[in-house]
C-alpha cells in the first residue's frame, strides 16, 4: 500500500481516504447491467425444462455453484424491437420501431433508476464498454434519447474514481463547472423571455426542454460538491490498460473487475456494461488460438461446423467471467451480508439468435439481489413476455416506487423475495 501512494504521489497525485457518510451509513441496493450485442448460441443457453427443478443447460452448468443465486428467462423480449443489430442500443431502453424513420430513442433503465433514486454516490451510474464503439453504441440513454458515451479505459475509470488531483486542479474543475451553471442560467433566463411570444404546443415543447436544463444544473450542483470531498482509498492498485482489441476476454474481464470494484467502493450503485461483439475483428481464443474471423463474422455461422466451435468456445468463456464476478460478489461481506445478495446482475442481450438477426426470446439472467432464484422461467416463444416487466421488477428491488417501465405489461411476480430485504 506504500509504495503504491509513494508511486501515485510522484505521479502528481494522491489517494484519499473516505470520509463520506454515505459510505458507511446508506448501503443501498446495487444493479450490474451487463450486454453482449451479438448474444449466445442458443441451444446450449437455454435450458430444455422450465420450473425451479430444471436441468442445467451446457453454458449455465458453470454456474452450478450459484444455481440458487440466479435466475434463466425465455420467452423475454422487447414488442416491436426488430430489425437485428439496430436493436443494440434499446436493450436497456425497449424504444420501439429502431430502423424506422426518424427513430429517437428513449430512457435507459440505469438512467431511469437513477432519476428517480437521486444521486447519493459520486457516481449516479457509471457506463462501461468493451471494444466499444463509443459515438454509436451505449447501454445508457438520456431522457430525451441522447447517447451517454461508455468509458471504455480502466486506468481512466480508476482515476476517476480513486485518484484525488492536486488542489489546483480541483479548483479547476470546479471553476469549469461553475462555468457551465452560469451558461445554463443566462439560457433559462433568455428561454423565459422568449416563452411568452409562443403558442401553447410550442410553450409545452419549451417547458419539457427547461425541465432538462434544470435536471443538468441540478446534476452539475451535485458534481460540484462531491469535487470538494476526498474520494474513497482504492484496495487495489491502479490497472495495466489493455488497448489490443484481440485481447477481448481480458478486456471483460477487467472491466468486470472495475465494475464490481465500483460498486464495492460505493462509488455508485448501478453499472452498465455493454461488450461490443460487433466491433471485435479476430480475436484471440486462447493464448495460442486466434478465431478465423471477426466475431460478427462467426456469429453468422451459417451451421459452420468450425464456425460455432469457435463461437461455443467464446460462450463458455464468458460464463466463466461470469462465475468470477459472481464468486467476488458472494465472498465480499457489507454489514453481514453477501455483496451479491445487494446486487442484481443482468446478462442478456439484444439478439436472441445472431445468425438469423432474430430479436426474440432473448438470453437473459439475473442473479443476486435477493430475489427468489434457482429457477428456470418459462414464457411463451411464440408471443413473449416484455423485458421490460422484469426490468419493473429490478426497479422495484432498487427502492423505485413505479409499476411500469417502457413496454411493461407488470412484472414478474415469480420473482418474489424469498426472505426479508437485507
Amino acid at each position: 500500500m506504500k509504495t503504491r501512494r509513494r508511486f501515485l504521489r510522484a505521479a502528481g497525485v494522491a489517494l484519499a481516504t473516505p470520509v463520506l457518510d454515505c459510505f458507511a451509513a446508506d448501503t443501498g441496493r446495487r444493479m450490474l447491467l451487463i450486454s453482449n450485442n451479438l448474444g449466445v448460441l442458443p441451444k446450449p443457453f437455454f435450458p430444455q425444462t422450465a420450473g425451479r427443478d430444471y436441468a442445467l443447460s451446457p453454458y449455465l452448468a458453470a454456474l452450478s455453484e450459484f444455481r440458487n443465486d440466479f435466475t434463466v428467462f425465455s420467452g423475454l423480449s422487447h414488442p416491436a424491437v426488430e430489425g437485428g443489430h439496430s436493436t443494440e442500443n434499446c436493450f436497456l431502453t425497449g424504444a420501439r420501431g429502431p430502423t424506422k424513420s426518424g427513430f429517437r430513442n428513449s430512457i435507459s433503465l440505469d438512467q431511469f433508476a437513477a432519476e428517480k433514486l437521486g444521486q447519493v454516490t459520486r457516481f449516479a451510474t457509471l457506463n462501461l464498454g468493451v471494444n466499444i464503439d463509443k459515438a454509436n453504441r451505449s447501454l445508457s440513454w438520456t431522457r430525451d434519447g441522447v447517447l451517454l458515451p461508455a468509458e471504455d479505459s480502466a486506468p481512466a475509470l480508476f482515476r476517476k474514481m480513486f485518484v484525488q488531483g492536486e488542489p489546483d486542479e480541483v479548483k479547476r474543475q470546479l471553476h469549469r463547472l461553475e462555468e457551465r451553471g452560469s451558461i445554463l442560467d443566462t439560457l433559462l433566463d433568455d428561454t423565459k423571455q422568449y416563452s411568452r411570444t409562443l403558442g401553447h404546443d410550442d410553450r409545452a415543447r419549451l417547458d419539457q426542454y427547461l425541465t432538462s436544463v434544470r435536471e443538468v444544473e441540478q446534476r452539475l450542483h451535485i458534481a460540484g460538491e462531491w469535487e470538494k470531498r476526498p474520494k474513497p482509498a482504492a484496495a487495489v492498485p491502479p490497472p495495466a490498460d489493455i488497448q489490443d482489441k484481440k485481447l477481448f476476454f481480458e478486456k471483460f474481464d477487467l472491466m468486470l473487475s472495475m465494475a464490481r470494484l465500483a460498486l464495492e467502493s460505493d462509488s455508485t450503485r448501478i453499472v452498465t456494461l455493454m461488450v461490443d461483439a460487433f466491433a471485435t475483428p479476430v480475436f484471440k481464443l486462447h493464448p495460442d488460438q486466434e478465431t478465423t474471423d471477426g466475431y460478427h463474422n462467426l456469429s453468422h455461422h451459417g451451421q459452420s461446423a468450425e464456425k460455432l466451435r469457435q463461437l461455443d468456445d467464446a460462450d463458455r468463456q464468458q460464463m466463466a467471467l461470469l462465475r468470477k464476478l459472481l464468486e467476488g460478489l458472494a465472498g465480499t461481506q457489507e454489514r453481514g451480508h453477501r455483496l451479491l445478495d445487494r446486487t442484481m446482475v443482468l446478462y442478456g442481450s439484444n439478439m436472441g439468435d445472431a445468425n438469423t438477426h432474430d430479436n426474440t426470446n432473448l438470453p437473459i439472467l439475473l442473479a443476486g439481489g435477493g430475489f427468489r432464484h434457482g429457477q428456470h422461467i418459462a414464457f411463451r416463444r411464440d408471443n413473449n413476455t416484455p423485458l421490460a416487466n422484469l426490468f419493473v421488477s429490478m426497479l422495484q428491488r432498487m427502492g423505485v416506487e413505479t409499476d411500469a417501465f417502457s413496454s411493461s405489461a407488470g412484472r414478474i411476480d415469480s420473482l418474489e423475495q424469498q426472505s426479508p430485504p437485507v
